[in-house]
């Protein structure tokens, strides 16, 4: 998860979002190299007197400075459409989830099953355990198996919420009378921390979404408990 003084993404926990990390990594470069360009061309022409009269009028420099921007262009522009795809695409998912948005709490529904759904309300900081997160914890967890598709519907029942968890590299907005979808592979076990994204009104700094990846056979446990007390 964050910490104080972090600039960079939270560590990836998705294929996706490591491919997020590294296209923004080769953007970066782009820009910085375009800076630096541009900062050197400002500070020669400041600081001298001379002037070379051969590019004062060259149609060679002008098809370079035309050409090369529609290149680099075109360098940003292809890995970015292949992550939009690959964002986008949704493979025989093994389990899908709908989670509902509500002011102001979420609610989780395993589709796959007959009877499993359950709220998921922030914890008051007064209730909060040594080594729990402030505004971050919630009492039920939305639990889901490791290295599985998992597809997750997204809608809201009042106003519109934003389901996202950064270090799965998901956001996909809430909608009343409007299903989304959106889906992600979870690489490594973990407790991964997400808010809604979206203003919904007085406490929406207040409805957290915490994702629990496990191993499938724990997984496969944790739901027979839940249908056991539903």
């Amino acid at each position: 998860m964050a910490h104080p003084s972090q600039l960079g993404f939270q560590d990836a926990a998705s294929p996706v979002m490591e491919e997020l990390i590294h296209f923004h990594d080769h953007t970066l470069m782009i820009v910085f190299l375009i800076s630096s360009l541009v900062l050197y061309i400002i500070t020669a022409m400041v600081s001298t007197k001379l002037t070379n009269k051969y590019i004062l009028d060259s149609q060679e420099i002008e098809i370079v400075w035309t050409i090369l921007p529609a290149i680099i262009l075109i360098m940003i522009a292809l890995p970015s459409l292949r992550i939009l795809y690959l964002m986008d695409e949704i493979n025989d998912p093994h389990l899908t989830i709908k989670a509902m948005g509500h002011q102001w709490y979420w609610s989780y529904e395993y589709t796959d099953y007959e009877d499993l759904g359950f709220d998921s309300y922030m914890i008051q900081t007064q209730d909060l355990t040594p080594g729990q997160f402030r505004l971050l914890e919630t009492d039920h967890r939305m639990v889901v198996p490791m290295e599985s598709p998992i597809r997750v519907l997204v809608s809201a029942e009042d106003v519109l919420h934003s389901w996202a968890v950064p270090a799965l590299g998901v956001k996909m907005d809430a909608v009343p009378g409007r299903l989304n979808q959106t889906a992600f592979i979870v690489s490594r076990p973990g407790v991964y921390y997400g808010q809604c994204s979206e203003i919904c009104g007085a406490n929406h700094s207040f409805m957290p979404i915490v994702v629990e990846a496990v191993p499938l056979e724990h997984f496969e446990a944790w739901s027979s408990l839940m249908l056991e007390e539903a």
